[in-house]
């Protein structure tokens, strides 16, 4: 039976590329590892390919085993784990291509859809049109055409912070109006 101290050493040899500790360890460790990743994987041949690959990562990652930070045994386990997950994880069929399922959907509106939004905006401009002429053009500039406050306010002949209280304010009447 080997102790914890003697699985210490065996990692640390290992890390020092000794053939026969690596040997050892697998002797040592193989049977918990395995039952490790069968109980994740639930398929033994699957669980015999991890095995494999699962020793060449500690082969690779034994120098970077702590000592006094870690258990060895939690740290193979650790290792033997975590490959099967990922294991698990590449198993699960990729998920569509955003592509593929974007072709699927019909991004045209339906007649239901498009006259509901032919009203919303027959209504929109309704509203827009009981606006002074001058704040509906501004209203129409920032949210239409995109253009700034400060275009809007130079074009309108106005200061800045006039023009976003002229902005504000007709937001305000557009939702009232909306809201009959």
């Amino acid at each position: 039976m080997t102790t914890p101290d003697d699985i210490s050493d065996l990692i640390a040899r290992c890390a020092l590329r000794d053939r026969s500790a690596f040997e050892d360890l697998y002797t040592a460790t193989s049977a918990k590892l395995f039952a490790v990743i069968l109980r994740i994987l639930k398929d033994r041949g699957e669980a015999e390919d991890s095995m494999q690959e699962v020793y060449v990562k500690i082969w690779h990652r034994a120098d970077s085993f702590a000592a006094s930070q870690y258990s060895p045994i939690s740290w193979l386990v650790a290792i033997a784990r975590n490959h099967a997950i990922d294991r698990l994880r590449q198993r699960k069929p990729a998920a569509d291509d955003i592509d593929t399922q974007y072709d699927l959907a019909d991004s045209t509106p339906g007649p239901e859809r498009q006259s509901i939004a032919r009203s919303e905006q027959q209504r929109v401009l309704a509203c827009l049109d009981e606006l002074d002429a001058e704040k509906s053009a501004a209203v129409r500039g920032a949210y239409l055409n995109g253009d700034s406050y400060q275009e809007l306010a130079t074009r309108h002949d106005v200061p800045l912070n006039t023009m976003r209280t002229w902005l504000r304010r007709a937001l305000l009447s557009l939702k009232e109006c909306m809201a009959r």
